[in-house]
């Protein structure tokens, strides 16, 4: 059993993983033309409506993440959405110079976001 202490821990890790998915939805949801475009550019078929689901999975998953309402499910759809937006986006081997090291940063953030959603995801469905 988890001391209260445990227990806000675990709230406040909620509320900062879910958050930051909730926070870049809205975020994407003001860049949508400028995703849909580098989306086509790299190939996505319907990169509209693939645009608008993702942004619908992070604002919803991180939602759920932060209430604890089926955290567990969320926290897998994060990491799968993660593991998708992170090839999509952060490609540093296709980049060099100070864009490569931007697209590392990104990567290696996403990496550390799946690695904080696992912890959730542990958890009994």
């Amino acid at each position: 059993m988890l001391s209260n202490f445990e227990n806000e821990i675990l709230v406040a890790a909620r509320l900062l993983l879910g958050g930051a998915f909730v926070f870049a939805g809205l975020r994407n949801i003001q860049n949508a033309g400028f995703l849909t475009h580098l989306m086509t550019t790299r190939g996505v078929s319907q990169a509209r409506l693939m645009l608008w689901l993702g942004i619908v999975l992070q604002i919803v998953s991180g939602a759920l993440v932060i209430s604890g309402v089926w955290t567990a499910a969320a926290a897998l759809c994060l990491v799968l959405f993660l593991m998708v937006a992170t090839q999509m986006f952060h490609n540093f081997w296709d980049h060099q110079g100070p864009e490569r090291a931007s697209r590392i940063n990104g990567f290696v953030g996403n990496v550390a976001l799946t690695g904080g959603f696992l912890a959730p995801a542990a958890q009994p469905l």
